[in-house]
């Protein structure tokens, strides 16, 4: 653990933000070199960066196993999240610091946490794992992966494998050792409403001229009923998640909703979150409070965001998203609808050799049983990975569990997740066997 505190305060230090459209930060470089020294140094062969389609820089390498021992590809990525405000960290952003038995730091959790997991295994392994291991190291995650998702379909030798683990998911709480079985995919549009040429006086026009803002402020309404239920026409919003529950009390906590104010949606919280679809509007683009005038407003428009659960087409949802909203348009308004990129929802392995191998070790390592859940949020990697390997066992498990708050102020980690994570790792990598 000391070795791994050390390993982790080195990468937070690397500003690893990446931005597509600019030049890539000379630490997004740095942080490669320092990865590609760390997996050599605990005996991975063949370390190398690779550029892929999006500028960003993917990582890969390879440790031999026993003839005939299964492959195991262990997944990262060491880009992060921008800090955000400064001011509002109680401690330096790029210094990881320790405070109340947590290490704190931007990207402590997401993912370089992860990473330290991946090396401190490796290290407790010292030569003697089981399995054939690969990894792959992602640049461009927090921007949305444009980079890995096309360089694994054009490079399956580097990273076919019977079973993958994605690493940047996290427990439902510090402890609790939990396997991530389900993501909700994302289809997003951006929906504009126009009604007149320009703005009009509201005391000579207003009452009688169509109101473009009051028009989109409508639509969006019908997007959610009275107990907060997402009821896009034609999407099913009645599933149920088949794992374990999140308590409401900690749903709140997690969520920071404030006292008094209802959670919405007549499911149970992992219902909502998990295996319904959501639509949330992201922003609107409207005259701002502070200098506007008495005028009907000509044009507007909102950016929507809809998280589509396992087993409904993203392209299908975002398709039923535009109907509803062309639909419920009032007054024959002008409305157009652009659409954004979507991702697919993803379905984690529940069965099979690795699966149980990897429950066994997790169990063994934090002397409890597993737990299922799921995640409201994407990782389009994972149908990629699914669709370039149909036949591997895929797993979501991480260090990230909800106090971490990640892609907030004062990301943290606590070190038992990295100790008790990166055990459970080494147990699977030493005892997972290819079924007879």
């Amino acid at each position: 653990m000391p070795q791994a505190r050390s390993d982790l305060a080195e990468m937070v230090a690397f500003k690893s933000v990446y931005d597509p459209a600019g030049e890539p930060p000379p630490d997004c470089d740095e942080m490669v070199e320092w990865l590609i020294t760390a997996f050599t140094e605990v005996g991975v062969h063949d370390v190398e960066a690779h550029v892929t389609a999006d500028g960003s820089k993917a990582v890969t390498g390879h440790i031999p196993g026993p003839p005939g021992a299964p492959t195991v590809l262990l997944y990262f990525h060491h880009d992060v999240q921008p800090p955000m405000d400064l001011n509002a960290w109680k401690s330096p952003a790029w210094e990881l610091t320790e405070r109340d038995g947590r290490w704190y730091g931007r990207g402590a959790a997401d993912c370089k946490g992860n990473i330290a997991v991946h090396l401190t295994a490796l290290r407790a392994l010292a030569g003697e794992a089981g399995v054939d291991i690969k990894i792959i190291g992602e640049g461009s995650e927090e921007q949305g992966s444009g980079g890995i998702e096309d360089f694994v379909p054009k490079h399956p030798e580097l990273l076919d494998a019977d079973a993958i683990l994605i690493c940047d998911s996290g427990n439902c709480t510090v402890g609790q050792p939990t396997l991530t079985t389900s993501l909700r995919g994302v289809a997003n549009v951006v929906v504009s409403v126009e009604t007149l040429e320009s703005a009009m006086h509201s005391g000579m026009f207003g009452g009688a001229a169509p109101d473009a803002l009051a028009a989109l402020i409508s639509m969006l309404a019908s997007l959610r009923d009275e107990h907060g239920n997402t009821t896009v026409r034609g999407l099913d919003a009645t599933q149920e998640f088949d794992g374990i529950d999140y308590p409401a009390e900690n749903f709140r906590r997690d969520a920071t909703v404030l006292d008094g104010v209802d959670v919405v949606g007549s499911g149970r919280i992992s219902d909502m979150v998990w295996a319904r679809p959501a639509a949330t509007v992201l922003g609107i683009d409207c005259s701002p409070v502070v200098g506007s005038s008495a005028a009907v407003t000509p044009r507007a428009r909102a950016r929507i965001n809809l998280r589509v659960p396992p087993g409904m087409d993203a392209k299908v949802a975002q398709d039923a998203l535009i109907a509803h909203l062309e639909e419920v348009a009032p007054w024959h308004v002008k409305i157009s609808v652009e659409r954004e990129a979507i991702g697919a929802p993803f379905s984690g392995s529940t069965e099979g050799p690795a699966f149980d191998a990897l429950v066994d070790a997790m169990s063994s390592a934090y002397g409890r049983d597993v737990v299922m859940q799921g995640q409201g949020g994407s990782i389009p990697l994972c149908t990629v990975l699914q669709q370039t390997f149909p036949d591997a066992e895929i797993m979501l498990l991480g260090v990230e569990e909800p106090s971490c708050l990640i892609h907030a102020p004062n990301e943290s980690v606590d070190p038992s997740e990295i100790e008790n994570l990166a055990i459970a790792e080494a147990l699977f990598l030493r005892d997972y066997v290819r079924p007879e």
